[in-house]
């Protein structure tokens, strides 16, 4: 029996985690009227595996009529997750094909998890990865003019660190295509950690929380933050501040869009609007949409207007007028 596109489910939280498998029908599609280019290895860093991404063209792209790219950045907290699927809940498949539908191209990347590697691997396996698509733009009918970066959770987190640092050597990093421009023409941040000392403390784990740790992955998991930073360049101060995005906002920033849920426990909702407050002070266009009743991910809401949202502010910075 072959499972169709039609069949494919998205995945379900369990206790409040992701499962520890996902049964065949749990797997992207290719979105209709797309060109994919699938497992394009854009890295490939020295002791560690190679960091692919998935990329999907509008049919008729050409270096005659390139189009712009997004580049999707997904969450995990840093320690799971990966390029193929959108959080649990989510359409399947939704992101890439409102982006086609829009006429822009989708880059879906993977990055080092944070027990691969510490902090700053993963914004460097970012920017790789947006170097690596200007490299190739040509020959994949992408206009390197027109790069943005979206991301939720954790990769909200990364895409406004891309958006935020342009030409910081430690930060830029050198691997993949070792030089060229990494900046983003805008940036799409669902929920993401901005500064992290403003986080709420995780000392004090409700006891049905712990004994799920304890019986799906045989510990108390760190503070994600703590496991990130643990090997990094940074003492702890140091770390906090680097990592945030708050710490890094300039005039020159490019255009936000922040979509919160009001009801977040996980990354309060006022991380969005620390972030975007600064930014406005910096006079760079911000848009912040806070969504009634939503927790992470979008939990007890319908996530596809939110979506529909982040694809209609892309497409007016993107596309012609």
């Amino acid at each position: 029996m072959t499972i169709s596109p039609s069949q494919l489910t998205a995945p379900a939280m369990q206790n409040g985690f992701v499962p520890p498998f996902y049964p065949p029908t749990v797997r992207a599609p290719r979105p209709r009227g797309a060109d994919t280019f699938a497992g394009i290895t854009y890295a490939a860093p020295i002791g560690y595996r190679n960091l692919q991404l998935d990329l999907h063209v509008p049919h008729g792209a050409a270096a005659d009529a390139p189009v712009p790219v997004v580049v999707w950045i997904h969450g995990g907290a840093w320690m799971f997750g990966g390029r193929a699927l959108l959080p649990p809940n989510w359409p399947i498949g939704s992101v890439d094909q409102l982006l086609i539908d829009a006429g822009i191209a989708v880059a879906t990347i993977d990055y080092r998890h944070a027990r691969e590697a510490a902090f700053p691997a993963q914004l460097h396996d970012a920017k790789a990865a947006i170097r690596y698509l200007r490299a190739y733009a040509d020959d994949l009918g992408l206009d390197r003019e027109r790069v943005a970066v979206w991301g939720e959770s954790a990769g909200g987190h990364l895409a406004a660190l891309c958006a935020t640092i342009a030409g910081d050597p430690d930060l830029e990093g050198t691997i993949g295509v070792p030089t060229g421009d990494s900046s983003v023409a805008a940036a799409v941040c669902f929920y993401p950690v901005t500064d992290v000392a403003t986080m709420p403390s995780q000392d004090n784990l409700p006891e049905p929380v712990k004994r799920i740790m304890l019986e799906q992955f045989g510990e108390i998991l760190a503070p994600p933050i703590d496991v990130l930073l643990d090997g990094s360049p940074y003492d702890r101060e140091e770390g906090h501040r680097v990592v945030s995005p708050t710490h890094h906002v300039t005039p020159t920033s490019p255009p936000f869009l922040f979509i919160h849920g009001e009801a977040d426990r996980a990354v309060p909702p006022q991380q969005s609007t620390v972030l975007a407050d600064l930014l406005i002070d910096a006079g760079v266009p911000v848009e912040v949409v806070m969504v009634p009743g939503a927790g992470h991910v979008f939990d007890d809401v319908d996530p596809m207007p939110q979506l529909e949202r982040a694809v209609a502010f892309l497409s007016e910075r993107l596309l012609p007028a």
